[in-house]
């Protein structure tokens, strides 16, 4: 089973470095003095190795964050050190399968092979053509790369010897799962400024001082950095494009459904087992013996089960007519469903509407127009990159293209204008002063480069002009000191045998609260504090300006006999095995690295990343 698993593990790495070649990765060979980029013992990582993995690197940061990298940015990730740390622990791994002569057949590199989609023919079945044609594309020779299909299982092999077979000890089990699947049972009571004793005076001015003092991250105005930013939005160039009166008619034709909306019923529809059973139930209504609503409860529903929306002739099928018959409000049935009869309520009608092209005009050029602009703005962005790989500022980006040039005073706190866009606000944030632009898309389509020009360190403000936000915030403390002293002699007044329910305030009961749990209405620390409690313990806690007596009752320990139980256990056991069998694969590989000798040849590193990674990573 284990020799299976590796199996079909290299398969799928095989198929990912073949693709990654078709894709266009353009790999080289560097040859002569630079054919190979490291020694690991006597396994080698070439230059082609390194170029696919660093390439491979790029385009996983892109698709994941969706952002274009220049060669400059990628190092500054250390991407390039990410792939060579990868190659050098795969290669230790390739090393130490050749020392102990961990070695696969012939047979099982030609069927790892031939069982490669990447490799198989129109008849499904591998082709020898396709084979030697993907090989040649990718600058492969066909014994070099089969001789990494062998050293791919040798080393997959190794890994299975060393991670395979790992069980994880029950009592650890167990201890975990007790651990997180125990509980609580707790009483609590909430004291907010209604429950004062005595209402807490207004600050006077050194009090006032001394807070702003004591609190100056409160009132301390964040890291404030100056922007030049240019901007493009679908919005800014919507209005001077004209779409053509044949393209807004058969947009028009393709949306019909949005513009002529039949005559519809605002129904909700209860269904019965037997036409006996809705018949009774139709002829209570009529009685007055019971309410629609009644009906509903009767059947265990609630109004939002049987609503229905608004419904067409067509949506109600067989019962239709009848409940289109209806002139106003009211109950017709039993009537046919899919579901059996039914009572259908009908609660309003709704007019036919229809909106005429001309009527639809102005919204369709203006959707339209959107529409070319984000287009015309996505086509504008490799002018704009240009521009700033040739030095352009914001100013010259709004005088050469139709981006608008802005400044702001931007931190944390600010969100008004550009600063709305979340993809600004990420930019602003992770730009320093001296940053190569870059060039960013918002979420309207539109596009935004900026520039740092300084940046105003961390300011407190002056007590005179946050003197309001002062007082309210020593306000809320000093409530919450008050409402903590208070609940601290009232808890220990239970602790001395008075009871809880003496309190004069509501009490809260929870029971069976689990570590993961939020009970609405208390602190963030109250699960965490209940957790550290014994039973018939009482403790305090503030927040907010509130304070919270808090006493647990009981423990209730895990029911382990339950069958779903033991179903979490034998997951978690799983998982916990694979990460245990993960974690002992790293240190050994580590290992081996450390005592293995490494060469890197640096020269050969940079010859890579001059020539682009094997074939640049400019677009996505």
């Amino acid at each position: 089973m284990a020799k299976k698993k590796v199996m079909n593990t290299v398969s799928t790495g095989l198929l990912v470095l073949l693709m990654l070649g078709l894709a266009g990765f353009g790999l080289t060979d560097f040859g002569g003095s630079v054919r190979n980029a490291a020694t690991v013992g006597n396994a080698e990582i070439t230059t082609n190795d390194f170029s696919r993995a660093y390439e491979g690197q790029i385009n996983n940061f892109q698709r994941q964050t969706g952002q274009r990298l220049t060669p400059q940015q990628a190092s500054a990730f250390g991407l390039e050190r990410a792939a060579l740390a990868q190659l050098v622990a795969d290669a230790a791994l390739e090393n130490e399968a050749m020392e102990i002569g961990i070695s696969v057949g012939d047979e099982n590199v030609g069927a790892e092979i031939q069982q490669s989609p990447a490799f198989q023919g129109l008849s499904g079945d591998f082709d020898r053509s396709t084979y030697e044609l993907a090989l040649q594309q990718n600058g492969l020779s066909v014994s070099d790369f089969e001789a990494r299909v062998r050293s791919d299982i040798s080393e997959g092999l190794l890994r299975s010897a060393v991670a395979g077979g790992i069980e994880t000890p029950s009592i650890f089990v167990d201890t975990l799962f007790n651990y997180a699947r125990e509980t609580r049972d707790v009483t609590w009571a909430r004291l907010t400024n209604e429950n004062l004793t005595e209402d807490v005076p207004a600050p006077t001015e050194a009090q006032l001082e001394e807070h702003h003092t004591a609190n100056e991250a409160e009132f301390t105005q964040p890291e404030t950095k100056s922007i030049r930013y240019a901007w493009l939005t679908p919005e800014m160039i919507a209005g001077d494009i004209q779409v053509d009166e044949t393209q807004l008619r058969a947009l028009y034709d393709e949306r019909i459904n949005e513009f002529q909306l039949p005559e519809r019923r605002l129904v909700e529809r209860l269904i019965y087992t037997t036409e006996e059973a809705a018949t009774e139930a139709k002829a209570r209504l009529d009685a007055g013996d019971a309410t629609f609503e009644d009906l509903v409860a009767e059947r265990g529903l609630s109004l939002e089960n049987i609503d229905l929306g608004d419904a067409t002739l067509a949506d109600l099928g067989g019962a239709g007519d009848a409940i289109f018959a209806l002139t106003e409000p009211g109950v017709a049935g039993p009537l046919p469903s899919n579901l059996g009869p039914a009572l259908y309520r009908m609660n309003g009608i709704l007019a036919a509407q229809e909106t005429t092209f001309e009527e639809a005009r102005d919204d369709l050029q203006t959707e339209a127009a959107a529409e070319r602009a984000r287009r015309i703005i996505f086509d504008t962005v490799p002018q704009v990159e240009d521009l700033l790989a040739g030095g352009a500022d914001p100013a010259l980006l709004a005088e050469r293209t139709d981006m608008q040039e802005g400044r702001i005073e931007w931190n944390v706190d600010v969100f008004e204008g550009i600063a709305a866009y979340p993809g600004f606000r990420q930019l602003a944030a992770t730009t320093v002063e001296g940053d190569f632009a870059q060039v960013v898309e918002l979420d309207d389509g539109g596009i935004v480069t900026l520039t740092v020009d300084g940046v105003t360190p961390p300011t407190l403000r002056d007590l005179a002009d946050v003197r309001e936000e002062v007082i309210a915030s020593w306000t809320v403390q000093a409530t919450q000191d008050a409402l903590e002293a208070q609940a601290e002699r009232l808890a220990q007044g239970y602790r001395d045998g008075r009871e809880m329910a003496t309190l004069g305030s509501a009490l809260s009961f929870d029971r069976a609260a689990t570590r993961d749990r939020f009970i609405e209405g208390t602190p963030p620390n109250f699960t965490e504090t209940l957790f550290e409690m014994e039973p018939g313990e009482l403790r305090v806690l503030a927040a907010d300006g509130d304070a919270w007596i808090l006493r647990l009752e009981t423990i209730n320990a895990a029911d382990a006999s339950d069958p779903e139980a033991q179903v979490l256990k034998d997951a978690f056991a799983a998982q916990m095995a694979g990460e245990l069998g993960g974690a002992i694969s790293g240190a050994y590989t580590q290992a081996l690295v450390d005592n293995t000798g490494v060469e890197i040849n640096q020269a050969a590193i940079n010859a890579v990343l001059s020539y682009g990674g094997g074939g640049g990573h400019g677009g996505m």
